[in-house]
């Protein structure tokens, strides 16, 4: 049928500086807090079994986060930190509720070390087999790259992922993760034709720290559906159930159907806590199955690996997640953060937007994790 009046959809369709609808600076608050709604492709799931957690206060704990100046900042969505069934300190945003899903962006890239960890258990993956071994088709971007070298960020290829540059090849990465449509009629392009058409050179990283790439993670998510047993997806239900959400678990889905784990999550800020509260658990489930790698896990604390950044230079990116040896967690575009303290138990969920032209600001990060680290070790 044709002559129906149109527009292209204003969430998803690229505007100023290479940017989509949603994630323009004066809309990306609304877009963040919205994103289950407002992206081209979700799946929503919901835990067979909740973890009940109850509220219990912890004054000192308060005291500690209002040293820290987060929930004072603008950018501030929400805060909770957990340990064992207990929430010591819960705080949102006016315009943000305890059961709302926010985007958690690169938090999500925790799925895959659980992921990969469980292939690397079954002996379906092996860390020091080149991409190629798994994915044949894959090009020079990644083909010789060792999979232990693309978990922990450390491929040097033409693949970028500077957020202040609008024609960053991260930006084209989003057609393939569900969040943006094309300029123009042609058909989205799949997660596998996007990642096959990167191009690398020898793949060696000299500079000394993490190249972090989110691509590196759609690569992992390849591997999981070219050498496990069951459909990504089906693991990523699994990591659900076993850690007991309360609310929805949003995920995007590319136009091949693969869950963006590279940053497509969107969950409630007590919710992340419940996940920040499995890892801790080191994968043990509320319901259903364990899920990861316990040996994985514990191996990616304490083996060397990249620092992160040169702000951030004791935080180091081990099998898809980052430590400073003592705690996990990741990082997210826009200001989120999940930390869990492996020695105490106790974790931090921190949810934020920066409003700025390119939604990060690396000092910002480091002062979060800084916080966080603090918040977790009062008592």
């Amino acid at each position: 049928m044709t002559g129906l009046p149109s527009i292209p959809n204003p969430d998803l369709t690229v505007g100023k500086d290479n940017k989509q609808g949603w994630n323009q600076p004066a809309n990306r608050r609304e877009g963040f807090h919205n994103g289950h709604a407002r992206w081209r492709r979700m799946l929503m799931i919901r835990a067979r079994r909740t973890l009940v957690l109850r509220d219990a206060p912890d004054p000192r704990l308060s005291a500690a986060v209002e040293a820290t100046g987060l929930t004072r900042n603008p950018a501030f969505s929400a805060l909770v930190v957990a340990e064992g069934d207990r929430v010591l300190h819960s705080s949102h945003a006016g315009d943000f509720g305890p059961d709302r899903p926010h985007s958690i962006q690169s938090v999500t890239k925790l799925h895959a070390h659980l992921i990969l960890g469980e292939l690397v258990a079954a002996g379906r993956v092996d860390p020091g087999q080149p991409v190629a071994r798994y994915l044949p088709w894959i090009g020079s971007g990644y083909a010789t790259a060792s999979v232990q070298d693309v978990l922990d960020m450390n491929v040097e290829n033409d693949f970028t992922e500077d957020y202040d540059d609008p024609l960053s090849a991260c930006y084209a990465e989003e057609e393939a993760l569900g969040w943006r449509i094309p300029a123009d009629d042609r058909a989205e392009l799949t997660m596998r034709e996007f990642v096959a058409g990167l191009t690398g050179g020898d793949l060696l990283n000299r500079t000394g720290h993490a190249q972090y790439k989110s691509a590196n993670t759609d690569v992992l998510t390849l591997i999981a559906q070219a050498a496990g047993d069951q459909h990504p997806l089906a693991r990523v239900q699994a990591i659900v159930d076993a850690a007991g959400y309360e609310g929805g678990f949003h995920i995007s889905l590319s136009p091949d159907l693969l869950p963006a784990l590279s940053g497509g999550a969107c969950m409630s800020a007590r919710d992340l806590a419940r996940f920040g509260l499995l890892l801790a658990r080191r994968g043990r489930a509320v319901s259903g199955a364990d899920v990861g790698n316990r040996a994985f896990l514990e191996q990616s604390l304490q083996r060397p690996a990249p620092i992160l950044s040169a702000t951030r230079g004791w935080v180091r990116y081990s099998n898809q997640l980052m430590t400073d040896g003592s705690w996990v967690g990741h990082a997210g575009y826009g200001g989120q953060f999940v930390m869990a303290d492996m020695e105490t138990g106790r974790v931090a969920a921190f949810l934020s937007v920066l409003e700025n032209d390119s939604g990060y600001d690396d000092a910002y990060m480091a002062h979060v994790i800084r916080s966080l680290e603090s918040i977790l070790s009062a008592r």
